[in-house]
This record gives structure tokens, sequence and C-alpha cells, in this order.
């Protein structure tokens, strides 16, 4: 459980930082550069090129996706009949549509299923979950930013988004052994992902911001505990009659709390810091309470 230690001390760390005035406001968007066009990519290549991949993992592979398309309507619904902002719709499609599908979900799948299974959760993350975040949800950025942006200018984003770009050329190259030299260099940036972005969550958080986030927060969170995956669960389980041990790692992966990767990208783009920051924080927390009966619902399966 040292990792999930770990989420709470860096984002109780950028807090308190926060709370001291120890870093420049411009922080956050200085850790967030980093994050998106060195940690994040680094990890991607040191991650994804050791993978084995074969045609009984599509479900799995699929079901990240599933979800943000969930997601995505079911938040531009919700922005029609409430008159959300462009900022707060984005931000929730971002963070309630993408699961933590590494930072917590490894520890917890290695917890709940055992370490035989940390393969498939690997996959989902790194072709499901991130392969999202660097085309569908970079496009959503891109469309609900504040700035408008054409066909071309966004198609341009999308392949030149860096943690796409590393997937690329981590599946371009999987035959290809990495010099051990490199393949240490990747895995020791790649582990900077979790404490930066928690830290730059952290610097953000403002608990007292919640009263102007209740509604938009709520139905975020309800949607990436709770009804996210359980829409999920009744496609594979009751409508194409999966089951297996594979298919209960799936479906507890669709139950982890709010990406960071997808709240490091809305903030990038200008989207609601308070409600984005709120998301990640509670969400993370809660799913820890979520996760275990999860467990307990899908064990019959």
């Amino acid at each position: 459980m040292t990792n999930l230690a770990m989420l709470f001390v860096c984002l109780a760390a950028g807090m308190i930082l926060r709370a001291g005035n120890r870093l420049p406001e411009n922080a956050p968007a200085t850790i967030n550069g980093f994050i998106i066009n060195v940690g994040l990519p680094a990890l991607i290549l040191a991650n994804l090129h050791d993978l084995q991949i074969s045609t009984a993992l599509i479900w799995p592979v699929l079901m990240p996706w599933l979800l943000f398309a969930l997601g995505l309507l079911t938040f531009l619904g919700i922005a029609r009949m409430l008159h959300f902002s462009r900022p707060i719709t984005g931000a929730l499609i971002l963070t309630a549509g993408l699961g933590n599908t590494a930072v917590v979900g490894l520890p917890m799948i290695e917890a709940f299923y055992g370490p035989k299974q940390l393969a498939t959760g690997i996959l989902i993350d790194q072709l499901g979950t991130y392969l999202v975040l660097s085309t569908a949800g970079i496009t959503v950025a891109c469309l609900f930013s504040s700035g408008s942006a054409s066909p071309r200018e966004i198609a341009r984003k999308v392949v030149t988004f860096p943690p796409l770009v590393a997937l690329v050329l981590a599946l371009l190259t999987i035959t290809l052994p990495y010099p051990a030299w490199l393949a240490g260099l990747f895995e020791r940036l790649g582990e900077t992902l979790t404490p930066l972005a928690l830290v730059s969550v952290g610097l953000q958080l403002r608990l007292g911001q919640l009263r102007g986030c209740y509604m938009p927060l709520s139905l975020g969170l309800a949607f990436k505990l709770i009804l996210g995956p359980a829409l999920i669960a009744l496609l594979y389980l009751g409508i194409l009659g999966k089951g297996g041990q594979m298919m209960q790692v799936t479906l507890f992966e669709a139950a982890m709390g709010p990406q960071i990767g997808g709240a490091v990208v809305a903030m990038q783009y200008g989207f609601n810091p308070a409600l984005i920051t709120l998301m990640v924080g509670i969400g993370i927390t809660l799913s820890f309470v979520t996760l275990p009966l999860w467990n307990l619902a899908l064990t019959p399966y």
C-alpha cells in the first residue's frame, strides 16, 4: 500500500506548499507542462514496450473508450439541461470520463486480485486510458477550451500531443529491446508523473471552493464512481455475457476514481480549476470506499 500512501502524502504536500506560499503562483502550470511533455511520455515508453498483446484482450482495452463515450454523452446532456459552462462541461468529461487505471488502479488490482492480474490492468491503462486521453481527450479539450480551434488545428494538436507520439513510438519499437540505460531513464522519468501531478493538484485544491461546485462535483463523482462502471458492467455482464476474473478486473478498473492525466490536460486548457482539483482529490479518496464494494459486487461473476 506504499503507492496509496504516496497519493495522500503528495496531495498534502501540495496543499502545505500553497498554504506556506513556498512556490510561485504559476508553479502548477510549470509542473503540468513537465508532466505532459516529459513524465507521461516516459511512462508510456517504459510500460508499453514490454506488453504482450493478444486479441483476447480486446474487451478490457475497449472499456476506457466506452467509458469515455458514455461520459461524453452524459455530460453533454446534463450541460444542456443545467446550462453548465463550457469549462465545467469539459472538466467533467476529462475527469469523470477517464479512470485512474494506473496510479490507483494497479495497486488496487494487486491488493484484490493478485499480481498475476496486473498485466490486464497495464493494458487497460496504456492501450485504453492513455490512448483515449491522447486522441479523444485532447480533441474534447480543444473543442471546449475558450479559444476556437479549426478541425485542422485540432488534428495538429492531436498528432503532436507528446503522449500520443510516445505511444506510437513504443508500439513501433515493441520488438526492439531497449538498452538498459534507456529503459532505466524512461522508468525514472515516468515515476515523476504521480508525485508531481498530485503536488500540482494539491497546490490548487481549495476545499473552501466546494460551495460553488456542489452540483457539477456531485454529478461527476456519481458518474465516475457509480453510474459509469454500472453501465459498463450491464453491457459486459448482462448484454454480452462476459465473465471470469479478467472481466472482474476490467470492471474494477472502470470504477476507479478520476484520472490524474485527464485532470492535468483539463487544467492546461484552462477549464474550471476548482472543479478539476476537487474531482481528483475527493474522487480518489471516495474510491477507497467504493472500490471494495465493487469488488464484492463483481465476485459472483
